[in-house]
């Protein structure tokens, strides 16, 4: 995938990423605090910060925090985040995901919340998070999944692959710049692979208004339909993932989020 997408749209719609309740006050974020129970001397990396709030949630523990992106505006946002939280010790650095720009053995603690689903190489990424920590340090990720036996039981594995297959489809028709969720036990094995312990591993549901959610990228009256068909006639495995329903008259589904605690081991 060409990055410059992953800038383009997220340049474009840096401020809804600002207010967006699900980035600056979603249930992942204050758990992942609590999960990684960060110390005072830590130096700690925000991957792919977006508009800066989980630099921002672990800046008051840790002793310096930054927040990287590879998108200019997206930086922008943190760094002004940064400025009306009064965080003098959260800087903000250009980087991309899978290219780390940091030296070696740099961070005590490594972050990335809600966005390996746009990178197109998730090993290079582990690799990268691997390299910048020093050893005994930890990484601590959150991002959507796509459905898989250990969120979605009772489906066959084709019904499962074909489920996470259109859903990944349906994050795309949203956002072209999306790559791929992988399911839970996938990023484990992932991890595991770049010779990461995996110490914790547990799933958030996060309940999704569709319309708002639909829109957050600027997507046109006609992509919205199309979502939303996409949505409400799936598959029996990927209905069973995704829990559509209207409430007070408004679409709603669920998406899950994987938080993930790994260690870098001694």
């Amino acid at each position: 995938m060409n990055k410059s997408l992953v800038q383009q749209q997220f340049g474009a719609h840096a401020a809804a990423y600002v207010t967006s309740t699900v980035h600056a006050k979603g249930a992942s974020l204050a758990r992942l605090v609590e999960l990684v129970a960060p110390q005072s001397t830590w130096q700690a990396l925000d991957v792919a910060t977006g508009a800066g709030h989980t630099a921002a949630a672990f800046a008051p523990h840790v002793a310096h925090v930054i927040a990287s992106d590879l998108t200019s505006e997206m930086l922008e946002e943190a760094a002004k985040l940064a400025k009306s939280k009064s965080l003098a010790n959260m800087e903000t650095a250009r980087a991309d995901a899978e290219a780390l720009p940091f030296a070696d053995g740099q961070f005590d603690l490594v972050t990335c919340r809600i966005a390996p689903h746009h990178f197109p190489d998730v090993a290079a990424f582990a690799a990268g998070v691997w390299r910048v920590l020093k050893a005994g340090g930890t990484f601590a990720l959150v991002d959507n999944i796509a459905p898989d036996a250990l969120s979605t039981p009772g489906f066959s594995a084709a019904e499962l692959g074909d489920a996470a297959r259109i859903y990944n489809a349906f994050e795309k028709v949203r956002d072209p710049s999306h790559a791929r969720c992988l399911g839970m036990a996938e990023w484990s094995e992932v991890l595991s692979d770049r010779g990461f312990v995996v110490v914790h591993t547990e799933r958030l549901p996060k309940d999704m208004e569709f319309q708002p959610w639909a829109e957050r990228m600027g997507t046109d009256a006609a992509t919205v339909e199309r979502l939303r068909s996409m949505l409400v006639e799936g598959s029996s495995a990927l209905k069973a993932f995704l829990k559509p329903r209207r409430e007070q008259d408004k679409l709603w589904f669920t998406l899950d989020e994987a938080i993930l605690i790994a260690r870098r081991p001694v």
